[in-house]
């Protein structure tokens, strides 16, 4: 090639006051890619805007989402637990003139008047409801649910630390070196020598071998049983209300059952609350008698609720000499919070990030199935009930009345009048509440279905009603009863 043929092939380009060359095929090797870069971008654009538009018609199909209402601070693994396209977290606090469908709380007192007409249930993430007015919810057909299990884990730990507590004087002891550091601080081998002599003041007894009895042997009750022995305990029971599914939990030949809570305390080294306090059924269950009862040096956990220990008969006996066991607990008492053998530390038996965690997640999956289908599972004051879905396409109603005697016969008979035939159906009652789980075929008209709501409101003993999802297995929206 000739030396002008080569220059023509080279084309100069400008770089910080110098010159380089690039060849023509590199320069429309450069254009090529940028072309191809060019089309990706396009292709990449065009596939998003689709997706959007996908996404925007899920949410459209889905209908308007449901408000989810919370009180404290709930668990994002709880609160990430709802679908975004079904549900929208409102916090109660920005008081929102949202309507709400659900509530989630832990902690928060919640009074009916907090509660709006638009909700149909209520969740506790933690096992507890006292702090929740579930007569007035119940009286307006509002099933409350809890999460028993969820936290049985975190407390179980505690308790096996209140057990520890209870047994090695180790509070005491990190209490006594607190003051002599405070003494003799600066002189730190005095402090090395009198700590070291003063152990002998802090004694304590092993747990291997002594007797445990545990009241109340559900999810933290069995968890409990079941640490202990494996510390070599024995192990005391006492449940009169336990459940078939809480016996199954329990470890066997193992633990011994007591006949009667008198039985228990008497027999007991240590025991163990794990109990709800009803008003009228625990309130005080640990009282002067059975105070009395027990052996003088037997020693009481209860992470369960303070009211019930009756406190002011413990302090009695304390001061008297006739108790020397200690109490552990996470309920502070204007009678024993000061008292040498009362340890009180805040109520921290659920207060884990894991147990916070799977209450909140627990709440979250009972909402959502309540809600979708109609289930209601762990709740506190309605039924439990169950309908699995007909593959056929279908509507489900759900009603709520009072447990009254004809009130099956008028539903039906109010369903018959319509002209709608029943698919399936179940009908259970707790108390004072029934609840109807119905299935009817999908070929009712919006029109047909409002009318039939407002027959089945004006029955007698009917407290709400709702139809809760279509063919598409997806919640319609809630209709309420005036």
């Amino acid at each position: 090639m000739m030396l002008s043929q080569a220059n023509a092939a080279l084309r100069p380009v400008s770089r910080l006051g110098g010159v380089r060359f690039m060849s023509a095929a590199v320069s429309d090797e450069v254009k090529m890619l940028e072309k191809l870069l060019a089309e990706a971008k396009e292709r990449d654009a065009g596939k998003c805007a689709e997706e959007s538009a996908a996404e925007a018609a899920e949410v459209a199909a889905a209908g308007p989402k449901f408000n989810i209402g919370t009180f404290n601070a709930i668990s994002s693994a709880g609160l990430n637990t709802f679908p975004t396209r079904k549900y929208e977290i409102v916090p109660m606090a920005d008081k929102s003139d949202e309507e709400i469908h659900a509530i989630l709380l832990r902690s928060h007192k919640l009074s009916g008047d907090q509660v709006p007409d638009t909700t149909r249930a209520v969740a506790r993430c933690g096992s507890g409801t006292n702090n929740i007015d579930v007569a007035a919810l119940t009286e307006r057909g509002i099933p409350v649910f809890n999460t028993p299990g969820a936290n049985a884990n975190a407390v179980k730990e505690l308790s096996i630390c209140g057990l520890l507590l209870a047994s090695r004087g180790i509070v005491e002891g990190i209490n006594h070196v607190g003051t002599i550091v405070k003494e003799d601080g600066e002189d730190f081998a005095k402090c090395k020598k009198r700590v070291e002599s003063d152990k002998k003041m802090f004694v304590g007894r092993e747990l291997t071998g002594k007797t445990l009895g545990v009241i109340g042997l559900g999810h933290i009750g069995a968890s409990v049983a079941q640490t202990a022995i494996a510390l070599g305990m024995n192990v005391t029971g006492f449940d009169p209300a336990i459940s078939l599914e809480g016996a199954w939990r329990l470890p066997g030949d193992i633990l011994k059952r007591a006949s009667s809570l008198e039985q228990l305390v008497r027999e007991s080294d240590y025991i163990s609350l794990h109990v709800p306090y009803i008003k009228d059924a625990t309130h005080h269950l640990i009282n002067a008698d059975m105070l009395k009862a027990m052996k003088p040096n037997a020693a009481i956990i209860n992470f369960a609720r303070g009211e019930l220990v009756d406190s002011a008969a413990m302090r009695q006996l304390l001061e008297s000499g006739d108790r020397t066991g200690r109490y552990i607990t996470d309920f502070v008492d204007e009678s024993l919070h000061d008292h040498p053998k009362v340890i009180t530390m805040p109520h921290l038996g659920a207060s884990t990030a894991e147990a916070e965690e799977n209450a909140a997640s627990m709440a979250a999956m009972e909402i959502m199935d309540f809600i979708e289908t109609g289930t209601i599972q762990n709740s506190v004051n309605f039924p439990t009930a169950k309908l699995d879905r007909l593959p056929a396409e279908s509507r489900r109603i759900c009603i709520v009345n009072r447990n009254v005697p004809g009130m099956l016969g008028l539903i039906t008979s109010t369903l018959g009048r319509a002209n709608i035939n029943i698919m399936q159906q179940i009908n259970v009652s707790r108390d004072n509440i029934a609840y109807n789980v119905v299935d009817i075929a999908d070929s009712h008209s919006p029109e047909d279905l409002a009318k039939l709501q407002d027959d089945i409101s004006k029955l007698d003993g009917v407290i709400s009603s709702r139809i809760v999802s279509g063919k598409d297995g997806k919640p319609g929206f809630f209709y309420v009863n005036a």
